[in-house]
């Protein structure tokens, strides 16, 4: 057995990252009233300057309620740019609106902007009228749709990435952001090449764009991966072949008034192309528009043979599917009875070679799991012992298995099928999902390696031998600030590199360093042409 790995984050390991770490960096609040800013700005952590922006005055309470929060975020350790902007505007996803949205915009300079739901969870449905129904207000969706627009425009005007959170109605500011989304984050966003070549995808107001280096290491400029109508979140699954496929949601107006959201799919095939053209999947509700807004999130995963299943919430709150199998055909949607989910799901490989699914339970602190059973047919199993935080379920590295963070403790944790509690990873004060890669070699020894937003919002790096978990992690803060999760990716030969998001747009990398019995990182380096 080798050594431990090395605590230290390698020389000099905060390196350029000092430069960018304590600057602020700009989060615009897009709200129709300023009562609805208050869970959006209860988000925020330390080093942030928020900026509210209300279309309307709103009520005197609702004023009070934001004017505590603000405080509250000052107390944190964020900068308020004064109070909200009220635009005293009537319409919401007007043109006017979204023209006076985009002046603000243009005068705040956002790196990143949170805004409300744009198709908002439905609460009952009129099976007369065919009309779905909601606890928040109409507008809510509408103010969203004019921040989106607006947001989209001023990053194809500026040519600067905006990053945009849409946040889910009644959620807990407690969950943080990643708990928050209405459309998550990818988690594993870096990718290599069959080249070592390294891609960084992210979703940003203008859809996905992505950043790639040349065969000299350098990294491009942030290149869009053209899909009108994208909304702010992403997946990235690598196939059998280890080629990353993009998934994500599409929203596009109808004649009639409606929108249309779709499941959309892509795929890069080499690291010096774009990807593919995106794809239309559908999506399980897509004859009726009212019920098809309602689709969740994707999840997806590769069987062994090659066959691709992407699973969703559909209206019903319960999982549907489709599968493309190798040769390229797709099934119909298919609904997998049994508990009602909530809009987050994560799809693994499991040790047989088929496909799983896991989902939290809608309105109960548990976690359901679905997996092929005897002929191919879904075997709910309810039996899961863990409840996850929100927006913390992720694939582990060994097949069949999930990280997360526990609901109660907050500790990073994995479970696989069979076991009858999950195996703690000893990170418990940081926040959002982790990301995991795997055949990471030391000393003649393959490690699974962790990487996680930690305490104080800098990256951590954990390890431990692969496939036993239970022998123990041992992390290290590298000390880069990386606004939501990290990245990590290995290439064929062995070559381990971290990326990380730091404020003022900056993508940072670190490649480890050979040394024996050690984890240890080179500096961080900002992605630079």
């Amino acid at each position: 057995m080798s050594r431990k790995p090395d605590r230290r984050a390698g020389a000099g390991a905060g390196g350029d990252a000092g430069s960018g770490g304590g600057r602020t960096h700009v989060v615009a609040v897009v709200v129709t009233e300023p009562a609805d800013a208050v869970p959006l700005v209860g988000v925020e952590a330390a080093g942030a300057e928020i900026a509210v922006v209300s279309l309307r005055a709103g009520a005197k309470d609702g004023r009070a309620a934001l004017d505590r929060a603000l405080t509250a975020a000052a107390d944190r350790g964020c900068r308020v740019l004064g109070g909200p902007r009220v635009l005293g505007v009537d319409g919401t996803d007007d043109p006017a609106t979204v023209a006076a949205l985009l002046d603000v915009l243009r005068d705040l300079d956002p790196e990143r902007l949170h805004t409300l739901d744009p198709d908002p969870a439905h609460t009952s449905y009129d099976q007369a009228s065919g009309m779905p129904t909601y606890d928040v207000p109409a507008e809510h969706g509408e103010t969203a749709v004019g921040a989106l627009a607006a947001a989209g425009a001023w990053q194809a005007e500026t040519g600067r990435p905006l990053y945009v959170d849409c946040h889910r109605a009644h959620a807990e500011p407690e969950s943080g952001v990643a708990g928050c989304r209405r459309y998550p984050a990818p988690a594993n966003w870096l990718s290599a090449g069959f080249d070592g070549r390294l891609t960084a995808f992210l979703p940003t107001a203008a859809g996905v764009v992505r950043r790639h280096q040349d065969t000299q290491g350098r990294w491009s400029a942030p290149e869009p991966v053209e899909g009108p109508g994208l909304l702010p979140g992403l997946l990235v699954v690598r196939d059998p072949h280890g080629f990353p496929h993009l998934f994500a949601l599409r929203r596009t107006a109808r004649d009639d008034g409606g929108v249309d959201v779709e499941v959309v799919h892509a795929a890069q095939y080499r690291t010096s192309e774009p990807p593919t053209p995106w794809q239309s999947i559908g999506g399980p509700n897509a004859v009726d528009w009212r019920r098809g807004r309602a689709v969740g999130f994707p999840a997806a995963a590769f069987d062994a043979a090659g066959n691709l299943f992407v699973f969703v919430r559909n209206f019903g709150h319960s999982i549907s599917w489709r599968c493309q199998s190798a040769d390229g055909g797709w099934t119909p949607w298919q609904h997998l009875s049994g508990l009602r989910v909530a809009d987050e799901l994560v799809a693994v490989t499991g040790p047989h070679g088929g496909v799983e699914v896991y989902a939290r339970v809608r309105d109960t602190a548990r976690t359901v799991r679905w997996y092929p059973g005897q002929g191919g047919a879904w075997t709910e199993d309810r039996t899961v012992p863990f409840a996850a935080r929100p927006g913390t379920l992720t694939p582990a590295p060994e097949p069949g298995a999930v990280l997360f963070r526990d609901l109660h403790t907050n500790e990073a944790s994995v479970w696989r099928p069979g076991a009858q509690a999950p195996c703690p990873l000893g990170e418990a004060k940081g926040s959002g999902p982790l990301a995991a890669v795997r055949g990471v070699e030391m000393d003649g020894w393959a490690y699974s390696v962790l990487v996680a937003q930690g305490a104080g919002g800098t990256c951590a790096v954990g390890a431990y031998p692969e496939g036993r978990p239970d022998t123990g992690v041992w992390w290290q803060d590298l000390g880069a600030p990386s606004y939501d999760a990290p990245a990590a990716a290995v290439t064929r030969t062995g070559l381990l590199t971290l990326a990380a998001r730091t404020p003022a747009r900056q993508l940072l990398t670190a490649r480890r360093e050979e040394r024996p019995g050690a984890l240890v990182f080179a500096d961080w380096r900002p992605a630079r042409g």
